[in-house]
């Protein structure tokens, strides 16, 4: 099963240079057992850009589609064979990081 992985930020404690090295060491750890998807990170939240083309007219709005002090940093896809799996690894990848993690399954 698959499972989106979000590292969630908040500005307070933003990821420094010195976790890169453990987090590529981490993700080559995820490609070698098969567990890479995909992942990327993300700009800051004022860099978004939000279109709602539901009505009328097409609204485009500048930043994130919700205000919060907490936003979404980056993300892996990773496939692995059950939820106690994925949440093994996002505990691994919260200390890579230094920052909180959600895992969510694909539906």
């Amino acid at each position: 099963m698959q499972y989106l992985v979000s590292v969630i930020d908040d500005m307070s404690t933003p990821g420094s240079s010195d976790k890169r090295p453990g987090i590529s060491a981490f993700n080559e750890r995820l490609i070698a057992d098969g567990y890479w998807v995909f992942a990327g990170g993300l700009a800051n939240p004022d860099a978004a850009t939000v279109i709602d083309n539901r009505g009328e007219q097409q609204v485009i709005s500048d930043g994130p589609f919700v205000e919060s002090k907490e936003y979404l940093a980056g993300l892996w896809v990773w496939e692995a064979p059950d939820l106690d799996a994925a949440l093994t690894l996002a505990a691994e990848a919260s200390k890579v990081c230094d920052r909180k993690i959600e895992v969510r399954p694909f539906a």
